[in-house]
């Protein structure tokens, strides 16, 4: 394993690539030596990250889906085990936001849609890709939560509800890896400079906040074989300035 790319030869999938924390998690994984499998719905997306990938060197496979399309994550993971016979490591971190609402006045649509992409469409994700994980020497997965799990905040109770499931099914998948050498954690990233974040937050200054850059060192250590981590929810704390 070389020092400056301590990933090498070793194969990272990356859900929500195209942009945000995934686009920057993707790249960070790829500097580090990894082949990266590029997850999203936005092709052209995608075809920037590789080529951004490409100007440093690094490989990726891109995926154009939709994580609502369960049979296109299953036939995802054959493609993945015809090809290279195993999965190092997993980034769900595709998620939406939905609708900021009283959960009396969300509509059963957007309901589904949260259910689906934040919660079961990772479900799905460890289902057909946890056999793969166990074929490395050392898999990782990280899912990508939220404080919103936790604070129980008005109006925010799709999202929360949504994030409070996935913790709970990462930290009972992370005990079912034990005596494995699986292992599966779960991040929060904090207020970022996102997309996502901006929608919620539309008032708020995207510069006074990490930017998903700033995460994606994080994140590059939570999937490489020295973590040894199990079952835990990390937190990101951006350092302090120098004074």
């Amino acid at each position: 394993m070389s020092e400056g790319h301590p990933l090498k030869e070793r194969v990272a999938l990356v859900t929500g690539a195209s942009r945000g924390i995934g686009r920057a998690a993707a790249f960070a994984l790829a500097e580090a030596g990894a082949h990266v499998i590029a997850v999203a719905r936005t092709v052209g997306g995608l075809e920037e990250l590789d080529d951004e990938i490409k100007k440093i060197g690094g490989t990726a496979t891109l995926v154009p889906l939709d994580l609502k399309d369960y049979a296109g994550i299953d036939r995802m993971g054959a493609a993945i085990f015809e090809r290279w016979g195993k999965l190092d490591a997993l980034l769900g971190n595709a998620g939406i936001l939905g609708a900021l609402t009283p959960l009396t006045h969300l509509q059963p649509k957007v309901w589904d849609d949260l259910i689906a992409i934040n919660l079961t469409a990772n479900w799905r994700l460890i289902r057909s890709l946890d056999p793969l994980l166990r074929l490395s020497d050392a898999g990782r997965a990280l899912f990508v939560s939220s404080a919103a799990a936790h604070y129980n905040r008005p109006f925010w109770g799709g999202y929360a509800v949504s994030k409070a499931a996935l913790e709970a099914m990462v930290k009972t998948y992370a005990g079912e890896l034990t005596g494995t050498t699986v292992k599966a954690n779960l991040l929060n990233p904090g207020p970022t400079r996102t997309g996502m974040r901006a929608q919620a937050m539309p008032g708020e200054d995207p510069m006074t906040l990490p930017a998903p850059e700033e995460l994606a060192l994080l994140i590059v250590d939570l999937l490489s074989p020295d973590c040894g981590a199990n079952g835990e929810l990390v937190h990101f704390r951006k350092p302090l300035l120098p004074s």
